[in-house]
């Protein structure tokens, strides 16, 4: 496979196994999955089914039991800490269920704070990347509001400008529309969809099958395995 066609995202046979002292858990067996540079793939299933923990994976928060994963060509179990750390801040976004904004910083501060831990960025170029964040999300006429004066709606596409300032590789959405009513959650769906026609490459896990039909593969789990046969193989040919 040349560089050009290799996938951003490459797992082959990860298994997750968590170790109590009563039993093991075997939340993922087997998975073998990849996402091309500009895909939108999401990861559907029922609460339980492993979602989170595969994402966790692709996100480098947690690590797989067995297996490989290559994210844009590195073997990920060759980084060290520090360099986890480092492709976590400039190669992944993370887009959380709960928003996690901090209430004592403004909209535009939430939005540049994982910037500040960038060496490689000055200030002027962490104000440029937030009032862009800020811009592609229809959020700058808040950026000097806090978070509790927002609603719902308006906390996550925050969420979603400081996730997509620093330019990742990725975007990694953990249940994006759980704390959201319906006309919100389209709205964030309709954001994702934007942000993907643009270049982003986005991978959701969702247990609603009405928000999984917004990206343009879906990847079923079920009992800590993919139930789509040929998934990978589609990804990759």
């Amino acid at each position: 496979m040349s560089a050009s066609t290799r996938p951003l995202i490459e797992m082959q046979g990860i298994r997750k196994v968590f170790m109590t002292d009563e039993m093991e858990t075997h939340a993922l067996q087997s998975i073998d999955f990849a996402i091309q540079e500009g895909e939108y793939v999401a990861i559907a299933g029922p609460s339980g089914c492993g979602k989170t923990t595969l994402l966790s994976i692709l996100g480098l928060l947690d690590a797989p039991t067995a297996g490989s994963y290559n994210l844009a060509g590195q073997p990920v179990a060759t980084l060290s800490p520090a360099e986890r750390a480092r492709v976590r801040n400039r190669q992944i976004g993370f887009i959380f269920q709960a928003f996690n904004l901090i209430g004592d910083l403004t909209v535009a501060e939430n939005v540049e704070l994982p910037l500040t831990y960038r060496s490689d960025l000055t200030a002027a170029d962490r104000k440029t990347r937030v009032e862009r964040a800020l811009d592609r999300v229809g959020m700058s006429h808040r950026a000097k509001h806090y978070p509790p004066q927002l609603s719902g709606g308006q906390q996550q596409r925050v969420a979603v400008a400081r996730a997509v300032a620093g330019d990742p590789a990725i975007l990694l959405a953990d249940e994006p529309t759980g704390n959201l009513d319906s006309k919100n959650g389209e709205a964030v769906m309709t954001l994702l969809q934007e942000l993907n026609a643009n270049g982003a490459t986005i991978c959701m896990v969702t247990h609603d099958e009405r928000y999984a039909k917004h990206a343009g593969r879906q990847v079923h789990l079920f009992d800590g395995k993919v139930t789509d046969a040929n998934t990978f193989a589609e990804a990759v040919a």
